[in-house]
C-alpha cells in the first residue's frame, strides 16, 4: 500500500511539473505577442542619426480563432507617409520549445487593399490563408533569454533580388517597448547592396 501511495504521489508531481511548464511556455508566447503587437517608430533614433529615417510599424494581431500561433498584420511606412507603406507582410508566430519562437513570413495578395487594415482588421475580411504566399527560408527563429526576444533568418535561405541583391538576412530583438529589426540584402559575392550599414532600426512603442 505504501508503495502505491509514493507512485501516486510521485505520478501527481510529474502532472503538476509538466502542466506548470506548458502555462509558462503559453505566458512566454503571449508575452512576446504582447510586446510586438501596437504602434511604433523610429523617431528618436531618426533625430539623433540622419542615417536612419523615421519609420512607422503597425503590427496588429489578427485571426485570434486561428490555431497553434497567431498571426500578425504587419504594415511599414515612411512616417511622413502612413498611408503609403512600402512593406505589408502576415507574420505567424508559433511555439518550438519552453524558449524557442518561430516567426514565419508571408506576402498578401493585391496589398493596397489591406492598407490601414491595422486600425480596421475588416479590411481582411475575405482573406484567407489560401491567399497567402509563404516567403520560403525566411523564417525567423526566435530564443527567449528571460530578458527579451532575439533571433534571425538563416544565412543564405531567404532570396532576394532587390537592387542585385541575391539573398536577405533579417535580425530581430524584441523587448517591452521596443523593437530593434535590421534587414539587409546581399550579392552572391557576399557584399551588402542593401540595407542599414550601422546598425539595427530601433523602433519604440
Amino acid at each position: 500500500m505504501k508503495k502505491k501511495v509514493i507512485s501516486l504521489t510521485v505520478a501527481l508531481m510529474c502532472c503538476t511539473v509538466t502542466a506548470l511548464q506548458a502555462q509558462e511556455f503559453d505566458e512566454n508566447l503571449d508575452q512576446l505577442i504582447e510586446w510586438m503587437t501596437g504602434e511604433f517608430d523610429s523617431k528618436a533614433q531618426a533625430d539623433k542619426d540622419t542615417a536612419f529615417y523615421n519609420i512607422s510599424l503597425k503590427m496588429k494581431r489578427v485571426w485570434k480563432d486561428k490555431p497553434n500561433g497567431a498571426w500578425i498584420y504587419v504594415e511599414q511606412a515612411l512616417a511622413s507617409k502612413p498611408d503609403k507603406p512600402y512593406r505589408q507582410r502576415m507574420y505567424f508566430l508559433s511555439q518550438i520549445t519552453d524558449d524557442e519562437y518561430s516567426s514565419d513570413v508571408y506576402e498578401l495578395p493585391d496589398p493596397e487593399k489591406y492598407v490601414g487594415a491595422w486600425k480596421d482588421p475588416t479590411k481582411l475580411e475575405g482573406l484567407t490563408l489560401f491567399d497567402l504566399k509563404h516567403k520560403s527560408g525566411c523564417t525567423v527563429i526566435i530564443f527567449y533569454d528571460g530578458f527579451q526576444y532575439g533571433g534571425q533568418t538563416r544565412t543564405g535561405s531567404c532570396k532576394s533580388s532587390l537592387d542585385g541583391a541575391e539573398y536577405a538576412t533579417s535580425e530581430v530583438t524584441v523587448l517591452n517597448g521596443e523593437i530593434k529589426t535590421w534587414d539587409r540584402g546581399f550579392d552572391s559575392d557576399g557584399n551588402q547592396v542593401w540595407g542599414s550599414t550601422s546598425g539595427p532600426y530601433i523602433f519604440k512603442k
